[in-house]
């Protein structure tokens, strides 16, 4: 962003500006045809299901909305700011929900009393996490 513009969260980034937010702050996450875009892995109908309603709770609670790619055992999430017709601030916190929410492992976490989901039993597999 140039020094002498401040940013709103309508501002358009330029594509440079876009890659390099993506590396700083959400490097899971890539730009390609104007969009910001992540492909979530899933193990399956039922957790691919379960990633388009989180996503789908976290958009609409934000009023922003994401271009969902649905598979059988993938999600496709691809943001861009339809009204100013490029990536905003809006779609960088969108994208950050979205991943702190999706990739959230209570597991990994210390001391907590959650212990996550069983990846060692094919029932229970929700998301394949890239850890």
């Amino acid at each position: 962003m140039s020094q002498w513009r401040k940013p709103t969260p309508d501002t358009v980034y330029t594509p440079e500006e876009v890659e390099a937010r993506l590396a700083a702050e959400l490097p899971g996450w890539r730009y390609e045809d104007g969009w910001i875009r992540r492909k979530y892995k899933t193990a399956g109908w039922k957790s691919t299901l379960m990633v388009v309603n989180t996503v789908g709770h976290l958009a609409e609670a934000a009023w922003h909305h994401p271009d969902l790619t649905v598979s059988y055992a993938f999600v496709t999430v691809k943001l861009v700011n339809h009204a100013a017709k490029g990536v905003t601030d809006k779609d960088f916190a969108l994208a950050a929900k979205i991943d702190e929410v999706l990739m959230w492992q209570p597991g990994k976490e210390d001391g907590s009393p959650l212990e996550g989901t069983p990846n060692d039993d094919p029932r229970f597999k929700y998301l394949k996490y890239e850890d």
